[in-house]
């Protein structure tokens, strides 16, 4: 039995994944009678619900107090850049929403009460933010987590020692492990979903994910293969695709597979090093990417949210989808460098809307059901990004210095 619990283990995610999702799917045909088989599912989201206000929180704070004080003007190139291609993401994401407009097949999706504009969002979205931090995490108020994580880490930065910034880095890694564990259990999950989808719904319930899933690797391939390259040929003046698919073939297509941009981490320093890049500067600017560079994330953020605001009916207006496209750039930055890690941060763009957290959570299962495609085509977007601009930056300074770039 061990022995083959190790070589369960030892087969890739997404191939287990897959397997669950057959499985699932077939026993929905076959036994929808068997309902306890739709208890992997709760247990599987039960325990992502309990985990995720605590990796919010301990994340950013642990981020921001180890964050480099010290950043010069080619740091502060990579900064923007990172954060204004996650927020024209996240645009393009919402102007998909729009024009391609998708609902989700979700349990006791009744209708709550919408927002009736801008104002009403914004209050809300103040009203959460100052709300009491320990009943944030315990209420899974996402949008009181950000704010106090963000208070939090820039107080501790600038009086935290050295053993304070080490706990705080060794809490973040432990809370990530405990991710990764429970996400290992993805398969039996994602098995128990599919199985209380296909039962209750049949197998159409794949005709809404496929459109769910056309509307995000859409976004996220118009991002990687238009706007990357319109960005980086605006800044450097020269053809930006030799460098756009260098870093797509290199850096994107292993994190498709490690679907972790903490793993691809190394792979990201390696091509820095082969493109001639400052080892003293990327060195930073990678993991710092790993971390804030998430257009993939805020992408899958902006998605799942409108989708499930119309699946309850919910009219969401452009200013109020501006304020999501917002947050949702804020909130990726907090992403785990783990699979599926974006997911666990929709419930806090669904609070926005009044979208309470058990269908929230929900929409977080249907977003593991995709995942198998969908968080492979995100990580790759998010780690080639973090090379393409990491360089960009660079080489912004090379143009101006009139040096010849190597591309």
């Amino acid at each position: 039995m061990k022995s083959l619990l190790q070589k369960w283990n030892g087969v890739s995610l997404i191939i287990r994944i897959a397997v669950g999702l057959v499985i699932g799917a077939v026993l929905g045909v076959a036994v929808p009678e068997a309902t306890f088989i739709s208890i992997l599912g709760d247990v599987f989201v039960g325990a992502l619900k309990a985990i995720a206000p605590i990796l919010v929180f301990v994340l950013i704070i642990s981020a921001l107090t180890n964050a480099n004080k010290n950043i010069g003007p080619q740091f502060r190139t990579v900064i923007c850049l990172y954060m204004f291609t996650t927020l024209v993401a996240s645009l393009i994401s919402v102007l998909a929403s729009y024009a391609f407009p998708v609902t989700l097949k979700l349990t006791d999706a009744v209708s709550n009460e919408a927002p009736s504009g801008i104002w009403e969002v914004l209050r809300t979205l103040i009203t959460n933010m100052v709300q009491n931090p320990v009943t944030s995490i315990i209420n899974a108020n996402y949008i009181g987590i950000l704010t106090w994580a963000v208070i939090l880490g820039i107080a501790l930065r600038e009086v935290a020692s050295s053993t304070t910034r080490n706990f705080l880095t060794n809490v973040a890694d432990a809370v990530s492990g405990a991710v990764r564990w429970i996400i290992s259990f993805a398969p039996i999950g994602i098995l128990g979903l599919v199985f209380g989808s296909v039962s209750t719904s049949g197998l159409s319930i794949f005709a809404d994910y496929g459109k769910l899933l056309a509307v995000l690797v859409g976004c996220m391939l118009t991002v990687a293969l238009v706007v990357n390259p319109l960005i980086v040929s605006v800044m450097l003046r020269k053809n930006p695709y030799p460098l756009v698919f260098r870093c797509l073939r290199e850096s994107g297509v292993t994190a498709f597979f490690t679907r972790s941009s903490a793993a691809n981490i190394p792979v990201n320093m390696q091509l820095c090093e082969k493109l001639g890049l400052d080892k003293n500067i990327y060195s930073i600017s990678i993991p710092l990417g790993a971390t804030i560079n998430m257009d993939g994330a805020a992408i899958t953020i902006a998605v799942m949210t409108l989708a499930a605001a119309n699946t309850l009916g919910i009219a969401v207006d452009f200013p109020s989808a501006f304020v999501l496209c917002v947050l949702a750039t804020l909130a990726a930055c907090g992403a785990s460098g783990v699979a599926g890690g974006s997911l666990l941060l929709i419930p806090m763009a669904c609070s926005l809307f009044g979208i309470s957290n058990d269908i929230a959570m929900q929409v977080v299962g249907v977003g593991f059901i995709i995942g198998v495609v969908q968080d492979s085509v995100e990580t790759a977007l998010n780690s080639a990004g973090d090379v393409l601009f990491a360089a960009t930056a660079e080489f912004y300074e090379w143009r101006k210095q009139g040096k010849e770039l190597p591309f």
